[in-house]
């Protein structure tokens, strides 16, 4: 028996953590597996012809809101191909109604729910043995006999039961390190999967810095915390973070998902003794909305954390990325240009403005009526209006997202948009709405632009907002110039001089 597992991942840079849990929890089958990551950047034509030509006797697939449809078209066409082989799906994305899923996709055989690592062993035990009973499985959705059966969901597995997933195979050193010290989740957020996990599971701390000295022996770019709230238990957080300083490399960067109101002192002590750049650092703020928060369950102290936040960025030793979520109860247009305003004003090194999206198993989809959520009915299940926010509000937000993202996440107007959120409107939010405006009119967003256009582009603006305020004109190109000099290298302002301020 020859198996596959595979995903799509959301970029080449990423890789997928659970494809290596379950190769270690294959024992002695794992001779018989092989791992192919693709992206969704792959056509489906050259995924599907290296699956294929590989004979498999079974695929199986992780799926996620990112990649599920992609996954279910090249899934019945591995079917057409050759109808005796088997695919098996896991992953977030199939783990809830999975009786329905299987109905709706013929084409797949198997499905397991939730933690698929003691499941999938048992399953490659019994497809070993040529075994068609599967009823005592835990986690299983399976067709036999013209039926389709469920077992239940397994029990929650023990994290020093795992085995360390990188043991078995090669690091993959050009590509973003994922691993994780602790399951679970101690909040109940409304919008997240997270929240239907009860209690915490963490690696034993000798454990973890092992597996630490290994990421560093073997120098790799980023390792990627998966834990849902990295410092539920700041004495163990802090003491993470202290091995991680004591033990620098110089090249490998640490990324940590943090509540940032659960920041304590002692982690803002330890963190001026860090070499810069060692450390990123992720805080979902969603909201400042205080009804929003806590129609969200979501309990947030937004004092204290606007506090952490101040404190971090007075390091500057951490790159600091803060989530916003559109779409919430109660975060209507005004409310959510009122969170984006004093989210702003952190002045993170990323601010992601983010869609809710209504998961399959979230609490929140149990709030569709109460809310009146429209959204997407297939993945990422992205809403597109409720009670509170209309269609066109969330389509104006999109707009003023994607100016967020080419020009402040994309670096190199930091002098320029320090200005222009003070001087060209009452705040930053009514900024970036209007040159939102006036770029989507001109109609900019037909086409990608190279950096160099978006300094073009600016000027443009700042010609039309000439008409209103005088000295603008003038005022931005000594920015734009000055933070070109800033940005780019001198091959490239010359470049940009020669060529002069017209659009390519």
């Amino acid at each position: 028996m020859r198996l596959l597992l595979t995903t799509l991942n959301s970029k080449y840079i990423h890789g997928n953590l659970a494809l290596k849990y379950l190769y270690s929890a294959a024992g002695s089958h794992r001779k018989a597996i092989d791992i192919k990551e693709f992206s969704v950047n792959n056509d489906d034509d050259y995924i599907f012809t290296e699956i294929i030509r590989g004979r498999y006797d079974v695929v199986c697939f992780s799926c996620y809101i990112w990649n599920v449809e992609r996954v279910l078209g090249l899934s019945e066409n591995i079917k057409k191909a050759n109808w005796k082989t088997r695919i098996v799906a896991g992953g977030p994305e199939v783990s809830f109604d999975t009786a329905e899923f299987l109905k709706e996709n013929p084409f797949i055989d198997i499905v397991i729910a939730g933690e698929g690592e003691l499941p999938f062993a048992r399953l490659l035990d019994t497809m070993h043995e040529g075994d068609a009973e599967l009823s005592g499985i835990p986690g299983l959705t399976y067709r036999q006999g013209g039926k389709i059966y469920v077992n239940e969901k397994p029990s929650q597995v023990g994290m020093d039961q795992l085995e360390f997933p990188y043991a078995m195979l090669p690091l993959e050193t050009d590509k973003v390190i994922y691993y994780e010290s602790s399951r679970g989740c101690p909040y109940r957020c409304a919008y997240c999967l997270s929240s239907i996990e009860k209690g915490m599971r963490a690696l034993g701390m000798d454990r973890v810095k092992s597996e630490l000295d290994y990421f560093l022996f073997n120098k790799v770019m980023q390792v990627k915390f998966i834990d849902r709230t990295f410092n539920w238990d700041q004495d163990r957080s802090n003491e993470i973070i202290r091995y991680i300083i004591a033990n620098d490399n110089g090249v490998t960067n640490f990324h940590f998902e943090l509540c940032g109101d659960l920041i304590g002192q002692q982690f803002l002590q330890l963190l001026k003794t860090a070499r810069k750049g060692l450390f990123q650092f992720e805080i979902g703020v969603q909201s400042t909305n205080p009804r929003t928060l806590d129609a969200c369950d979501r309990k947030t102290d937004w004092s204290k954390l606007k506090y952490n936040v101040e404190k971090i960025m007075e390091t500057e030793n951490a790159h600091l990325h803060l989530d916003l979520i559109a779409g919430l109860p109660f975060e209507d247009y005004s409310s959510f240009r009122n969170s984006f305003n004093e989210v702003y004003a952190l002045k993170p090194d990323h601010l992601q403005l983010g869609f809710l999206k209504l998961l399959k198993g979230s609490p929140i989809r149990e709030q569709v009526e109460q809310y009146r959520y429209i959204y997407r009915e297939k993945a990422p299940y992205e809403v597109i209006s409720n009670i509170f926010i209309s269609a066109g509000d969330m389509v104006r937000l999109k707009m003023a997202e994607n100016i967020l993202e080419l020009y402040y996440n994309r670096k190199g107007f930091r002098d320029t948009l320090s200005y222009a959120t003070v001087f060209l409107a009452a705040t930053p939010f009514d900024f970036y709405e209007e040159l939102a405006s006036f770029y989507y009119l001109k109609g900019y967003q037909h086409k990608s632009h190279k950096k160099e256009d978006l300094y073009r582009i600016f000027m443009k603006y700042a010609e039309w907002k000439e008409r209103h305020q005088q000295g603008v004109r003038d005022k931005i190109r000594e920015l734009l110039q000055w933070d070109m000099a800033s940005s780019m290298n001198p091959e490239a302002v010359k470049k940009f001089e020669r060529k002069g301020w017209e659009i390519c």
